[in-house]
C-alpha cells in the first residue's frame, strides 16, 4: 500500500526558484493551495506567475492573494535577478484562470482549521501572510504539522542590501519576528544553505535540456537569473525555494541538522533583518528552528528532474 501523499500549503512570491519549487512539489505531493505575497517583484506579477505555474501543470490549486507590501515599512524588490515580472521577461500569455477573492491569510487559517495536523506549510517568501494569520489565529502552530521557512542567513552573509540579512527576511523583518518568535518548532533552509547546494551549471543545464516542455518554459523565464548568478562568481545556478522544497517533501534528504534559537534584528542601518542565532545557547531561549546545514546533493537534484520533466499543458 503506497504512504499518503504530503498535503502542502505554499507561501510564495514567484520569483523563477518558487517557481521551480512549486513544480517540483506538484510533482511529489498534493498541493492544497498557493498564498501569495509581494517580495520578488510586485503582488501583481506574484499573483499572475502563480496562476501561470498552475496552469501549466494542468492543475486546479487554489491562488489566494495576499499582502502587498511589508507590514511596516517598505523594501525594494528583487526584480534584477527575477526580472521585473519575476519570470525572466519573457511575455508569456496570461493565465485564464483568476485568482480567489479570499485573502491569503484567511486562507491560510481556513484550510488549517480543515485539515487540523495534516499540512506541510513551506513557506518561499517574505512571511507577511503567515505573520498576519498568525494574529487571526494564534493556535495556528497547533493546526499545522510542518513550517518550512526558506529564509535569513545563519552565520550573516546573505544576499540583500543591509550585510548580514537574507531577503526573504530582510523584505519584512516584523513579519519575520511575529512568525519566529510565536511559532515553537520550524524547519530553516537558510541562504548559506541554499549557496552550497546550488546547481552546478554543466548539471543545471543538462537537466533543463533532458526535460521536455516545462523545462524549457523553466530555462526561458530563469534565463536572467542564470546570467546573475554566473556574472556574481557563483559556481552554480542557486535554487534557493528547491531546496526548501526539497526538505519539506524528503526529511530524509537532510544530512545534517542542528536545533538553536533563532530571532530577528528589527533595527540597525546595517543589521535590520539579520536573523541572529544563539548557537551556544547563551541566551537560555528554547530551540525554535531546526536549522538544515546539509541535504543529500544528488537526492534534491533527481527531485528537481522530476519537476522539470512534468508536461506543460499549454
Amino acid at each position: 500500500m503506497n504512504a499518503p501523499r504530503t498535503q502542502l500549503l505554499i507561501d510564495t512570491d514567484p520569483g523563477v526558484d518558487d517557481a521551480l519549487a512549486i513544480l517540483m512539489a506538484h510533482a511529489h505531493a498534493d498541493v492544497v493551495a498557493l498564498t501569495v505575497a509581494a517580495g520578488n517583484v510586485g503582488l501583481e506579477h506574484t499573483v499572475a506567475n502563480a496562476l501561470k505555474l498552475v496552469e501549466l501543470v494542468g492543475a486546479t490549486t487554489p491562488v489566494h492573494a495576499g499582502c502587498a507590501t511589508p507590514l511596516v515599512l517598505p523594501a525594494a524588490d528583487a526584480s534584477f535577478v527575477h526580472g521585473r515580472d519575476g519570470f525572466g521577461d519573457i511575455g508569456y500569455a496570461p493565465a485564464a484562470a483568476r485568482a480567489s477573492s479570499e485573502h491569503a491569510a484567511n486562507a491560510m487559517v481556513r484550510l488549517a482549521r480543515e485539515r487540523p495536523g495534516q499540512l506541510t506549510l513551506v513557506a518561499l517568501g517574505p512571511l507577511t501572510n503567515l505573520a498576519l494569520a498568525l494574529r487571526l489565529e494564534p493556535q495556528l502552530p497547533t493546526l499545522i504539522r510542518r513550517l518550512v521557512v526558506m529564509g535569513g542567513a545563519v552565520s550573516g552573509r546573505g544576499n540583500f542590501e543591509r550585510v548580514p540579512t537574507e531577503f526573504n527576511i530582510g523584505f519584512d523583518p516584523e513579519a519575520a519576528h511575529v512568525v519566529f518568535a510565536h511559532w515553537p518548532q520550524f524547519e530553516l533552509v537558510d541562504w548559506e544553505a541554499c549557496v552550497r547546494h546550488a546547481l552546478p551549471f554543466e548539471r543545471y543545464d543538462a537537466l533543463l535540456a533532458a526535460g521536455g516542455g516545462m523545462a524549457r518554459f523553466y530555462g526561458r523565464i530563469a534565463a536572467t537569473a542564470r546570467a546573475f548568478n554566473a556574472a556574481n562568481g557563483r559556481g552554480g545556478m542557486v535554487v534557493a525555494d528547491a531546496l526548501a522544497m526539497a526538505v519539506a517533501l524528503a526529511p530524509d534528504l537532510v544530512r545534517s541538522a542542528q536545533a538553536r534559537h533563532v530571532g530577528v534584528e528589527l533595527a540597525g542601518s546595517l543589521t535590520r533583518g539579520a536573523t541572529v542565532v544563539d548557537w551556544d545557547a547563551r541566551c537560555g531561549r528554547a530551540a525554535n528552528a531546526r536549522i538544515v546545514l546539509e541535504v543529500d546533493q544528488a537526492g534534491f537534484e533527481a527531485m528537481v528532474a522530476r519537476g522539470l520533466a512534468l508536461p506543460a499543458t499549454v
